[in-house]
C-alpha cells in the first residue's frame, strides 16, 4: 500500500509565498511522476504542475513564473515552491504521483488527502 503525505498548506496574505510538500511511502519500485492539482470551492480539480523521474517539467498557464516545482528522487518527495500568491490561488492542493509498486506492477496513481492553502487579500 502507498500513501502520500502533504504538508506546508496555511494561511497567507497575497504577495507572500507557501511551499508545499508531499512525500510517498510504502511499497514503491519505481516513480513516473508526482505532481500538485488543486481544487476551489465550486471548480473542477485542475493540474498546477508535473514534473517526471527525469525532471521535466509542466505548469499551468495562471501558475507560470510564480509556482516552482522540485522533486527529490532519493526521497520519493515532490516540493511546490509559490510565490507571489494571489487569492485566486485559493484551494485545496492535491499531491499526486504515478508509480509502480513493485517492477512487474502495473501503474498505479495515487493521491493525497490535500493542503488547503488561502491567500487573503
Amino acid at each position: 500500500q502507498v500513501q502520500l503525505v502533504e504538508s506546508g498548506g496555511g494561511l497567507v496574505q497575497a504577495g507572500g509565498s507557501l511551499r508545499l510538500s508531499c512525500t510517498a511511502s510504502g511499497t514503491i519500485s519505481s516513480i513516473n511522476s508526482m505532481g500538485w492539482y488543486r481544487q476551489a470551492p465550486g471548480n473542477q480539480r485542475e493540474l498546477v504542475s508535473i514534473i517526471t523521474s527525469g525532471g521535466n517539467t509542466n505548469y499551468a498557464d495562471s501558475v507560470k513564473g510564480r509556482f516552482t516545482i522540485s522533486r527529490d528522487n532519493a526521497e520519493n518527495t515532490v516540493y511546490l515552491q509559490m510565490n507571489n500568491l494571489k487569492p485566486e490561488d485559493t484551494a485545496t492542493y492535491y499531491c499526486n504521483a504515478v508509480l509502480r509498486s513493485r517492477w512487474f506492477s502495473p501503474l498505479l496513481e495515487v493521491w493525497g488527502q490535500g493542503a488547503l492553502v488561502t491567500v487573503s487579500s
